[in-house]
């Protein structure tokens, strides 16, 4: 049930000084005499008029609560939807090297690629998205899936030192690719996030990026890291300590790997450019989706309407009846 005019449901406030004016009115009404003791008055029965004496008014309160209602026209809503939609299969593949440490964005670059691709998937509620991590070696933490929740929970847990360090960018891009290559759906993405260049594993870059070519899967690759010098992790006799370095992003590769596979590359410099890339994506990689809707609404106030009469018929009963005041 819709109301047609819901701003009237908020007479429903006058209901609150009639009842003020009412129990006032029963205060400033109050009979009183002065007697030795009560006793005496102990035995007497409750006549009927005591226990109907408030029952009017709350007939009277009814009555004006059914009025609001009918005037605000309460209506049965019938709503027929078809919709169809075309889903995405979507790995996020998210470099967990210890250069992602670096104090560039805000706590740090693993964190803000977290928080991010979190809000990501909460976008995109009808696609299987999975989560590939990568360092020295890469591994599938997470398969395509719609329980995203689950993912969710997942995607906390990436930090540095789950996989030896290093950044096997080819490697991250292959293991990505396997999960997606017996997809059936007509869109299969990859969003490969990593702040440096390939040093490591048996697998080229450009060697994965024809391999995913091959599969039709689109790649979406960003650069991570702001431009010049970045508080970089250093091992030392001390512990982990941070100097500023020179920011080292092989952007060619990414680049090349992007237009091979007709996707984009995105340089991130800072947690807000990367926003805006993960919202780029996803407007570039929206569902395919047909709604045809149908709407009819018809008054339903008849009931209320009767039950207004009713309730002010009783009252009015009662008031000239068993609550008769005698002049």
């Amino acid at each position: 049930m819709v109301f047609r005019n819901p701003g009237f449901l908020f007479l429903l406030l006058v209901l609150l000084p009639m009842i003020a004016g009412y129990f006032w009115k029963l205060r400033q009404s109050d009979a009183s005499m002065q007697i030795s003791s009560t006793r005496y008055f102990a035995g007497f029965p409750k006549t009927r008029r005591l226990y109907l004496r408030h029952v009017p008014f709350i007939f009277r309160l009814l009555t004006v609560i059914m009025l609001i209602i009918v005037i605000a026209r309460p209506q049965i809503s019938n709503a027929v939807s078809n919709k169809t939609t075309e889903g995405i299969d979507i790995m996020l593949a998210i470099d967990v090297s210890g250069s992602m440490l670096a104090k560039d964005f805000t706590p740090n670059r693993i964190e803000a690629a977290k928080n991010v691709a979190a809000e990501f998937i909460n976008s995109r509620p009808n696609d299987n998205i999975g989560l590939v991590i990568f360092a020295s070696q890469a591994f599938t933490l997470c398969p395509l899936t719609t329980n995203h929740a689950a993912l969710l929970n997942l995607l906390k847990t990436v930090n540095f030192g789950e996989i030896n360090d290093g950044t096997a960018i080819g490697v991250g891009l292959a293991t990505a690719i396997n999960r997606l290559r017996n997809s059936k759906v007509k869109s299969k993405v990859i969003i490969l996030l990593t702040d440096g260049s390939n040093n490591t594993g048996d697998i080229a870059p450009l060697t994965a990026a024809e391999i995913a070519k091959t599969y039709g899967i689109r790649v979406y690759t960003i650069g991570v890291g702001t431009r010049g010098l970045a508080p970089m992790p250093v091992m030392t006799p001390f512990g982990l300590q941070y100097q500023n370095m020179q920011v080292d992003i092989d952007e060619g590769t990414l680049q090349q790997i992007a237009t091979m596979t007709n996707g984009q590359y995105f340089r991130a410099t800072d947690t807000e450019r990367l926003h805006e890339i993960y919202h780029d994506i996803d407007q570039l990689e929206k569902n395919k989706m047909h709604v045809k809707e149908f709407y009819h609404n018809q008054d339903d106030y008849m009931l209320f309407a009767l039950l207004a009469l009713l309730f002010m018929t009783m009252e009015l009963v009662l008031r000239y009846t068993i609550l008769r005041k005698i002049p």
